[in-house]
C-alpha cells in the first residue's frame, strides 16, 4: 500500500471516528424539554466473572417450546431465542407450573440440576457431574431449573443464579446466552466515571452483592473491581450500632458530620465523627433505608424511610439532623431506592420502583419542595434501584433492574448552564482555539475578549464552539448569545490545556497510526507502534489559523506548545503534533512507542507547555 492510501486509509478512519465522538457526545444531551430527555446505556448487560462466558442475574425458569428457548427472568419478564444469539421479549408461559431439576429425556437419559448439573444414561442408576471442576461449578452458581429440548436430548439448558446457559453436546460443553439479555441485577452505582476510571456499579450475581466497574475501552463485560464503598459503609453501620446499642439499618456522613437511621425509623445525628449522637426530631414510623449527605455541606442530608415494603417516604434535613421533614407528600406512593442532589441548583433526584423522579428544592434552608416530576425512561419499565450525578454535577447516571446503567444531561443544566471542554466534559482551563461545549443551551454567537468565536455544532441543550486561536493573558471572557438571551462566562487561560478526546463510553480516541484503528481491550497497542492521540486544548499553531476553519488535509499548523508523552510516568516520544487534518479546532498527536511493552493496562497522559492532560487507560498486547 503507497503512502498515499495509508494516509487517506487513516484520515478516513479519522473521519469515522470523530463522527463517533460526535454521537457519543450528543447522546448525553437531550433537548430543553424534559419530556424528550435522552439517554444512553453505559457498558453491556453481562458480567465478566471468568467463566467460560458472561454471567448474568439470576433466571427464574427456562424451557423449549419446540421453536424457541424461553426465560423467564425476575418480575415475570419473558424472553425468547430461536438462534442462540439474540433475545426477543415474549409473552409465552412455562409449559409446567413448578421449577424442573430433574428431567427424563429420551431413551433413559435423565438430566438432574441443583449446586451442580448431573446426566445419568440409564435411567438414574449412575450419575456423571458436568459441571464441577476443582469443586466449584463451570457455570459460576447453582442451578434453579433445566429444561431438554424435546427435538434433541443433548441440547440441554439451565437457568442458574449466573443467568442462563446451554450445552449442545449433552453437557460436555457450556456457553452462556447472557449477551444481549437485559438480566442484569444492578443495584447501587457506587461511582461515576472519572478519569481512567469507568463507571462502578454494585451487582448482584449468584446471590452476592459485589463492585464492578465498565472500564473505558472495555468490551468483554462489567468487571470485578476493588471498590470499597459498600465495606466502608458496612463499617459505618457497625461503628454507629455499637455507639448506640441499637441496629443501625443506614449511615452517612461527610467530615465529622455523621448521620445513622434505624430500622424503627429513628434519626441521630454526630458533629464529632460519631463519638457522641443525638437523637433527631421529624422522624417516622419505618426502616431507614438509606441516608444521603451532601459532600460539601454535611448540613444537608437526605433520608429514604420505608413504612413497609412498598411505600417509602424522603426526609430532608438542612440544619445537621436538628429535625427532618417530609418532602416527598405530593409524590405518589412508591417504593424508594435511591437518591442523590445537587446543591447549588436544589435539585433532587430519586430513584423509585415506578421509575426516576426529580424536583427543586432548598437545599440550605426549610422549605417545602416543588411538584415531583417523572423523567422519561430510555428503557421498558422496570424499578430504577440508584440515582447518582458525576462530580461535577453534569450527568445523571442510573442503575435500571435488569436493563443496566444508563446516563443523561441532568436536567438542572438547563437551568443552569455550564462550559465545558469538549474533549472530556471536564471543567478546565480554556487555551487559545480551544473547543468548549455549552451544556443546557443553544449558542447562537460567541466572543470571547472581544473577538468573534465560532458555533460548531447545535442542539436545543447543547452547543460546541470554538474560541480564537489569537486570545491571550491570564483570562478569557466568553459572551454566548442564543434563545436564552446571553450568558456570560470567565474561565482562567492559558498558553496550553491539554485534554485527551474520549468517547462516550470513557475509551480515549487513540489510533494505531499505521492501520488507522482504534485501539481498545481487544486492539491493543504494541511495542514499538506509532499512535495517533487525537486531543484538544493545545493552543496556538503556526502558521497562524482563522477560527471555525477545517485544518488542510496536508501539511496541516503545527502546535506552537512544547509537548511531552507519558505512559505510566515513563516519557515516551513525540513525533509531530499538529492540527487533525480536515477538522475544526482538534489536534492530532503522534507518538512513538518503545520498542517492547508488557501486556496489561496504562495510563497515558500528554503534556503541553507544562499543562498535564486528562490520564486515559491505554491497553497493550505483546
Amino acid at each position: 500500500m503507497s503512502r498515499r492510501d495509508t494516509t487517506r486509509n487513516q484520515r478516513a478512519a479519522h473521519a469515522a471516528l470523530l463522527l463517533l465522538f460526535g454521537a457519543a457526545l450528543h447522546a448525553q444531551i437531550s433537548s430543553s424539554s424534559i419530556s424528550s430527555i435522552e439517554w444512553r446505556r453505559i457498558g453491556s448487560t453481562s458480567v465478566n466473572m471468568n467463566l467460560s462466558s458472561s454471567a448474568g442475574g439470576a433466571a427464574e425458569r427456562v424451557w423449549f417450546d419446540g421453536t424457541s428457548l424461553h426465560v423467564r427472568l425476575a418480575e415475570g419478564r419473558v424472553f425468547a431465542t430461536r438462534d442462540f444469539e439474540k433475545w426477543e421479549p415474549s409473552a409465552a408461559v412455562p409449559t409446567q407450573a413448578d421449577r424442573n431439576t430433574l428431567v427424563r429425556a429420551a431413551a433413559g437419559i435423565v438430566y438432574r440440576g441443583g449446586a451442580q448439573v448431573w446426566r445419568s444414561d440409564d435411567g438414574g442408576l449412575r450419575w456423571n457431574n458436568l459441571t464441577e471442576i476443582d469443586g466449584q461449578s463451570l457455570l459460576g452458581g447453582g442451578v434453579l431449573d433445566l429444561a431438554v429440548d424435546p427435538a434433541s436430548p443433548d441440547r440441554v439448558a439451565v437457568a442458574a443464579e449466573t443467568g442462563v446457559w446451554i450445552s449442545m453436546d449433552g453437557g460436555r460443553t457450556w456457553a452462556g446466552l447472557n449477551d444481549g439479555l437485559p438480566n442484569l441485577a444492578v443495584r447501587r452505582i457506587l461511582a461515576a466515571p472519572r478519569g481512567r476510571n469507568g463507571v462502578r456499579a454494585a451487582i448482584s450475581v449468584a446471590g452476592r452483592l459485589s463492585a464492578f466497574e465498565w472500564r473505558p475501552g472495555e468490551t468483554a463485560g462489567w468487571l470485578e473491581s476493588a471498590d470499597t464503598t459498600l465495606a466502608q459503609e458496612q463499617a459505618l453501620r457497625l461503628q454507629a450500632s455499637g455507639a448506640l446499642g441499637v441496629r443501625v439499618s443506614a449511615a452517612s456522613g461527610a467530615g465529622e458530620t455523621r448521620y445513622a437511621g434505624a430500622d424503627d425509623g429513628r434519626l441521630w445525628a454526630s458533629q464529632d465523627g460519631g463519638v457522641t449522637w443525638r437523637l433527631s426530631a421529624g422522624s417516622i414510623s419505618g426502616q431507614v433505608d438509606l441516608i444521603w449527605t451532601d459532600p460539601a455541606d454535611p448540613r444537608t442530608a437526605l433520608a429514604i424511610v420505608s413504612p413497609d415494603a412498598a411505600h417509602s417516604k424522603l426526609l430532608r434535613t438542612v440544619n445537621a439532623g436538628a429535625w427532618w421533614e417530609d418532602i416527598s407528600a405530593n409524590l405518589a406512593d412508591t417504593k424508594m431506592f435511591g437518591v442523590d442532589a445537587h446543591l447549588s441548583t436544589g435539585a433532587i433526584y430519586l430513584a423509585t420502583a415506578r421509575g426516576l423522579y426529580w424536583t427543586s428544592s432548598d437545599l440550605r434552608a426549610p422549605a417545602p419542595a416543588t411538584v415531583w416530576q417523572a423523567l422519561p425512561a430510555g428503557w421498558p419499565q422496570a424499578k430504577v434501584y440508584d440515582v447518582r450525578l458525576d462530580d461535577p454535577g453534569h450527568l445523571l447516571f442510573a442503575a435500571v433492574d435488569g436493563e443496566g446503567v444508563f446516563a443523561a444531561l441532568a436536567p438542572h443544566r438547563l437551568r443552569q448552564p455550564v462550559l465545558v471542554d469538549a474533549a472530556d466534559g471536564a471543567e478546565r482551563a480554556a487555551a487559545p482555539g480551544a473547543l468548549l461545549s455549552l451544556l443546557g443551551s443553544r449558542a447562537e454567537s460567541v466572543t470571547a475578549q472581544g473577538r468573534r468565536g465560532a458555533v460548531l455544532a447545535v442542539q436545543d441543550a447543547e452547543s460546541q464552539i470554538q474560541l480564537p486561536y489569537s486570545l491571550n493573558g491570564s483570562r478569557v471572557d466568553i459572551e454566548i448569545a442564543g434563545r436564552r438571551g446571553r450568558l456570560a462566562f470567565g474561565l482562567p487561560l492559558k498558553m496550553a490545556s491539554p485534554a485527551i478526546v474520549v468517547g462516550g463510553d470513557g475509551a480515549p480516541m487513540v489510533l494505531d497510526a499505521d492501520r488507522g484503528l482504534q485501539l481498545d481491550a481487544l486492539n491493543g497497542a504494541r511495542g514499538g507502534m506509532r499512535l495517533q492521540v487525537l486531543m484538544s486544548g493545545l493552543g496556538r499553531v503556526t502558521p497562524d489559523w482563522p477560527v471555525g476553519l477545517a485544518a488542510p488535509l496536508s501539511d496541516a499548523p503545527r502546535v506552537v506548545a512544547p509537548l511531552k508523552a507519558w505512559i505510566d510516568g515513563v516519557e515516551t516520544a513525540v513525533v509531530r503534533a499538529t492540527l487533525a487534518p480536515g477538522y475544526i479546532g482538534y489536534y492530532l498527536v503522534e507518538l512513538q512507542l518503545p520498542g517492547t511493552l508488557p501486556a496489561g493496562a496504562f495510563e497515558l497522559s500528554i503534556e503541553a507547555a507544562g499543562e498535564r492532560s486528562n490520564r486515559v487507560r491505554l491497553y497493550t498486547v505483546e
